[in-house]
Parts: C-alpha cells; sequence; structure tokens
C-alpha cells in the first residue's frame, strides 16, 4: 500500500462516514458503498462533519453500490444486523489483495468476514467514539475523542502500519496492537454492559451509573469474567473507572438505534456474551436476564410492524 491510498468504506453511517470524510481531508481517495439514495447523495454533496475534535467541513467521496476494483483496504463500517447483506457489495474477487477492516461490535465477525476473504487480510478494528449519522451524508461527531487499535494476528505487520498511518493522519488517535482476542474482548467487555443497560433502561451512561450503579457492577464483572475465560483482558474495576470519567449524558449506539427504531445488535453483544459464557462454563445470570428483558421489549417494539405499520430501517 503506498503513501496516497484508495479506501473503500462499506456503510457510511456515523463511524464510516466520520473516516471517510477524515481520510478523504487527508488526501486519500475514498469510495463509499452503500444503497442507491445514499451514495447519490455522497456523491452529490460529499460527506459534511461536524465536530467539536475536527471541525466543520465537508469532504468529497466517490460512491457506489458495489466495489468494482481493487482497493487498498475497505473499512466494513454497518451494523452487525446489517452485515450479511452488505457484504454483497464487496465482492472477494474484486477486492483481491485488499485489507478488510471491520469497525463491528462484538467478537465473532471476524470468523465470519474470513470465510469470504482471505483470512491474512482481515485486519479487525475497535474504535472508541460517539458519532451519528443524522442524515445520509451528514455526520455529527460528538465525544473529545476517536480512539482506533487495529489488530490481525495473521496479518502481516507492514500491511497494520500502513492502514494505521493514514488513519492517524488523518486525525483519531491510532495503535496497531498485537493479540487479537485480547484487542477484541477488551472492547466487548466494556462496551456491553453500557449497551445493554443504558438500552434496557432507556437512559444515558450518568443515570445507569448513578441510579443501576449494583447492576452495573454485576454485569461488568460477569462480562470480565467471559473475557478472560475466552483469552481476554478483564478488569472490573478499570471499566467502572473508566465509565465513571465519561460524560454523564454519554449514550450507546444500541440506546441510539432503539430510540431510532433500528434493529439492534443484541444478538452480537449480548447474544455472544452468553454463548461465550456457555462455552467456557462461566455463570452470568444478570447478563441473561437483561438480554432476556431486552428481547422482550425489542419483540414488543416489533409487534405494529406485523399489524402492518411500519418498522425501523436498517441503516446502510
Amino acid at each position: 500500500m503506498a503513501n496516497d491510498l484508495t479506501v473503500a468504506v462499506l456503510g457510511p453511517g456515523g463511524v464510516g462516514g466520520l473516516l471517510a470524510a477524515l481520510l478523504s481531508r487527508a488526501g486519500h481517495r475514498v469510495i463509499c458503498l452503500a444503497g442507491d439514495e445514499t451514495a447519490r447523495a455522497l456523491r452529490d454533496n460529499g460527506i459534511r462533519v461536524r465536530s467539536g475534535r475536527f471541525g466543520d467541513f465537508a469532504a468529497p467521496v466517490e460512491a457506489d453500490t458495489v466495489l468494482r476494483e481493487p482497493v487498498d483496504a475497505c473499512l466494513v463500517t454497518v451494523k452487525h444486523t446489517a452485515l450479511d447483506a452488505s457484504l454483497d457489495r464487496l465482492p472477494a474477487q474484486v477486492l483481491g489483495d485488499g485489507l478488510v477492516a471491520p469497525f463491528l461490535n462484538g467478537v465473532e465477525h471476524p470468523a465470519a468476514l474470513r470465510a469470504r476473504h482471505r483470512p491474512d487480510r482481515v485486519a479487525p478494528a475497535v474504535i472508541r467514539v460517539e458519532s451519528t449519522r443524522v442524515a445520509p451524508g451528514v455526520v455529527e461527531h460528538d465525544s473529545p475523542f476517536a480512539e482506533i487499535d487495529l489488530t490481525g494476528d495473521a496479518v502481516p505487520r507492514e500491511r497494520l502500519d500502513v492502514l494505521a498511518a493514514a488513519l492517524g493522519a488523518a486525525g483519531p488517535t491510532v495503535a496497531v496492537l498485537d493479540d487479537e482476542t485480547a484487542v477484541l474482548w477488551a472492547k466487548m467487555s466494556f462496551m456491553a454492559p453500557l449497551a445493554l443497560l443504558t438500552t434496557r433502561y432507556g437512559v444515558p451512561l450518568g443515570d445507569v451509573r448513578t441510579h443501576r450503579r449494583e447492576e452495573l457492577t454485576a454485569l461488568v464483572t460477569e462480562t470480565a469474567a467471559i473475557s478472560r475465560a475466552c483469552g481476554g483482558v478483564g478488569d472490573p474495576d478499570r471499566a467502572l473507572a473508566r465509565y465513571d470519567a465519561f460524560p454523564a449524558g454519554m449514550k450507546s449506539s444500541m440506546q441510539r438505534d432503539a430510540e431510532a427504531g433500528r434493529p439492534l445488535e443484541l444478538d452480537a453483544i449480548g447474544g455472544a456474551l452468553l454463548r461465550a459464557a456457555e462455552r467456557h462454563g462461566v455463570a452470568a445470570p444478570v447478563t441473561a436476564r437483561v438480554v432476556r428483558e431486552l428481547t422482550d421489549l425489542t419483540a414488543h417494539r416489533a409487534a405494529p410492524a406485523r399489524t402492518g405499520e411500519p418498522g425501523g430501517r436498517t441503516p446502510e
């Protein structure tokens, strides 16, 4: 990969749109892959970003409904609920030698991507950011941070370093880390309690850590134990300290999806936790209860759609 990269972004939403705009502004060629409506909007107007950290700016991007040429890397930034359908936009024979860098929640998606693409070109990434697509091609970056960890045990280190350098020069803080399992579970063990509880009760982080402290602590403890059993790191005290340092009004992406009536990544987060707990014999009663309650709430919310009322729309 050269210094000026050609990067595809599959799913230019809150995260993908932000990264696409930053990379374009830094001088890289960016091709966004999305549905017809979004692709037209991006071709006509580019991506507009409103960010306290990166400023307010507009960046031109190319856009298409499917990848039609090889690229140096493809950032996969769709929601897990849309992953299977979205991968039809990324034909393996077209991508060729390019990296696939999924920025998805959960821990099970790398295996799914390696079943369709070269295993030594799948480079999982985790991102810590609060960024929302408010309209096609319009992104609001609300958090004062944007931090990326890039990994991939089988990926040549020089390939990871080049992509990390491009992302880092564009604005986010980027680290290339060894031990893919540890990286993915570090994100999962921090993100899952936040996502599950803010969505279960429909309140921001400040309310959860104040009024649901005991439940939050129990969920963090269970998630850390599952992480350790899977070969990751689990530190409940550190996770709770990080929660306490975050803005009280912070919402999880799952909570925002629930508020917007979109499908939830409940299986990719809660379901994956419970499957891992069962495999390793780790007790997780609080996690199981919260996931069950969220499943019931989701089914209740979706009930009108079965009687003819429109339901939520999966983001592109």
